[in-house]
């Protein structure tokens, strides 16, 4: 046991990287695994009978058991739990209970509508809220510019605090019906994506906006700032290469954190704007209880969630000054 020990310490020390992307990448497979087990248990407890619910009320019951023969629905649950996890260990997510179509066709349809959706939002997230917040921390340092500071408080706490639904419908309203600068739904070109975008971001932008102004103001008053202030650094270079590269860190995993929340908020937004995306379907097959839908948007919207985290975690371990990986 100690021989195991000390082998292991040697080879975090000479192979860093290495333990390192072991460890996350079996943090990552036992994430994934909760997911599967999760999706699979929660369609389950939603109280009806899904075969009765596609075939109609009036369906002959012969029909309904051979349809449920033929779904596996009529083995117990740790039976079809297995099944569930044979199939899908060879790629099989099923068939559509309402629709008879492949459930994988549908997913390769309709992912790279949200997935585009989601990387736009949480780019402009990162684009706007971290040099955005370094601005705002720079301009109300010690208690300069009350008022700034105020409006900046205020505004980014009503954003934050606004359900990504009603955001959306206010901007439908506004500048879709109202103004009509927008497309009210669907996906008709570039400008369709502008408004279920801005109802994605506007609530994470403002939490990260937050966060980054908070940890900017404590590295601003740091010792090795008032020397480089004593030095009379440039204002630029001093922000960008002393002040925002130790903010960075905490940024990131905000960020990083608040991206379940963002793909979360796609199936409401894409409800919202008639989006052709993987979030509506999701919330169309929880309504009609369909299994096989609910089960691989729910295990491909987490597996991108896992995954962006994973990438977010190794972005951290390469910018992160004080990382000890990136010093060996």
């Amino acid at each position: 046991m100690v021989t195991m020990s000390v082998r292991l310490g040697a080879l975090a020390r000479h192979h860093p990287w290495v333990v390192f992307c072991c460890r996350r990448s079996a943090r990552l497979i036992v994430s994934l695994f909760l997911v599967v087990t999760g999706s699979f248990a929660m369609i389950r407890l939603i109280p009806g009978d899904p075969v009765r619910a596609a075939l109609g009320v009036d369906a002959a019951p012969d029909l309904v058991a051979a349809k449920r023969r033929e779904l596996g629905l009529d083995h117990d649950v740790l039976t079809q739990y297995r099944q569930y996890l044979r199939h899908l260990v060879h790629g099989d997510l099923g068939v559509s209970l309402v629709t008879g179509e492949p459930v994988a066709d549908l997913v390769g349809a309709r992912l790279p509508a949200t997935l585009l959706l989601a990387v736009l939002a949480f780019a402009c997230v990162l684009v706007v809220a971290l040099p955005g917040g370094l601005i705002a921390a720079v301009l109300t340092r010690g208690g300069r510019r009350p008022r700034t500071e105020l409006t900046f408080t205020t505004a980014t706490s009503i954003a934050a605090g606004m359900p990504d639904f009603v955001l959306a419908a206010g901007l439908t309203a506004g500048l879709a019906v109202a103004l009509r600068l927008f497309p009210v739904a669907g996906d008709l070109g570039p400008q369709s994506y502008v408004l279920p975008v801005l109802a994605l971001a506007l609530a994470p932008n403002a939490v990260l906006l937050r966060i980054v102004r908070v940890e900017t103001l404590k590295v601003l008053d740091e010792d090795y700032l008032r020397a480089a202030r004593a030095k009379r650094l440039p204002a630029v270079a001093l922000h960008l290469r002393h002040v925002a590269p130790n903010t960075l860190t905490a940024s990131l995993t905000v960020a990083g954190n608040l991206l379940p929340a963002l793909i979360a908020g796609t199936v409401l937004v894409e409800k919202v704007f008639a989006w052709p995306g993987i979030g509506s379907a999701m919330a169309q097959s929880v309504a009609a209880q369909d299994y096989a839908v609910v089960e691989a948007t729910v295990l491909v919207l987490g597996a991108a969630v896992l995954a962006v985290n994973f990438l977010v975690d190794l972005a951290l371990a390469l910018l992160d000054p004080r990382s000890v990986i990136r010093k060996t």
